[in-house]
C-alpha cells in the first residue's frame, strides 16, 4: 500500500542499500575485485527479474497490457545488468539517468495495484526498482563510472525513441506501456503536467533539464 508502513520501510531501504553498495564498490575497487563483484551483481539482477518475466508470460498469467517487459522499469533492469557486466560508459550513463530519476519517482508514487508484502507482485515491483537504483549508485559512486554530455545525449535519444515506440504499440494493442498514452490511475507527478498529450512534452522538458543538472557536476571542470 502506498505510504503505508511497508512503503515507508522500503523508502528507508533505498537509502541504506545505496550507501551500502557505494561502500562495497569503493572497497572492491581498492582491492582489485570490482569486476567480479559487479558481474555477481549483474547475475543477481538477471536471476531476480528473468523468472518473473517468464512467470508473467505463462498462459495463465498472460495479459498483453502488463506481461510484456516494455515499461521503462523493465528496460532499466536489462540496462543495469548489461552495465554491471560490461561497465560500458553509455550503458552506465543510461542507467544513471533512468535509475536516479525515473526509478525513484516510480517508488515515491508507485503504480502498484496489488496486495501488500509478501505478495509476488509487491516483491517484483520493489525488488526490481531497488536493484536498478542500487546498481546506478554502485556504478556511479562505488565503481566511479561518471556520466558526461555524450551519455546525456544518448540517454535523451534512447528515451525519446522508446516513448515514440510505445505510443505506436499502445495505439495498436490498446495498452498503456510507459504511461505515454494516458496517465496512471494512481497519483503521480504527471498529474501536475496537464492532460494528454501535453504532459508528455512537459515531462520531456523537465526530464532533460533534470538530467542536464545531474550531468553538470561531473563535467563542470572540463574544458569547453
Amino acid at each position: 500500500m502506498a505510504y503505508g508502513p511497508s512503503h515507508l520501510v522500503l523508502m528507508a531501504l533505498i537509502v541504506v542499500g545505496a550507501v551500502a553498495v557505494v561502500v562495497l564498490g569503493r572497497r572492491c575497487r581498492e582491492a582489485g575485485t570490482i569486476t567480479l563483484v559487479a558481474r555477481v551483481f549483474a547475475v543477481v539482477v538477471v536471476a531476480f527479474d528473468v523468472p518473473l518475466v517468464i512467470y508473467g508470460m505463462l498462459p495463465s498469467r498472460w495479459d498483453i497490457g502488463d506481461s510484456l517487459p516494455l515499461h521503462l522499469c523493465d528496460l532499466a533492469w536489462m540496462v543495469s545488468a548489461f552495465a554491471l557486466w560490461t561497465r560500458q560508459p553509455l550503458a552506465c550513463a543510461l542507467l544513471y539517468y533512468w535509475g536516479l530519476t525515473l526509478t525513484p519517482q516510480a517508488m515515491i508514487t508507485p503504480a502498484l495495484d496489488a496486495p501488500d508484502f509478501p505478495s509476488l507482485q509487491f516483491i517484483e515491483f520493489w525488488g526490481q526498482h531497488l536493484l536498478v537504483l542500487w546498481a546506478a549508485a554502485f556504478l556511479t559512486w562505488g565503481v566511479g563510472v561518471r556520466p558526461d554530455w555524450r551519455g546525456y545525449r544518448f540517454a535523451v535519444v534512447v528515451t525519446v525513441v522508446w516513448a515514440a515506440a510505445m505510443l505506436v504499440f499502445n495505439a495498436w494493442a490498446g495498452t498503456n506501456y510507459g504511461f505515454v498514452s494516458r496517465k496512471p490511475n494512481n497519483p503521480s507527478l504527471l498529474d501536475l503536467m496537464g492532460g494528454w498529450p501535453w504532459y508528455l512534452a512537459v515531462a520531456a522538458v523537465v526530464g532533460m533539464v533534470a538530467w542536464a543538472l545531474l550531468t553538470w557536476p561531473w563535467t563542470r571542470n572540463e574544458r569547453a
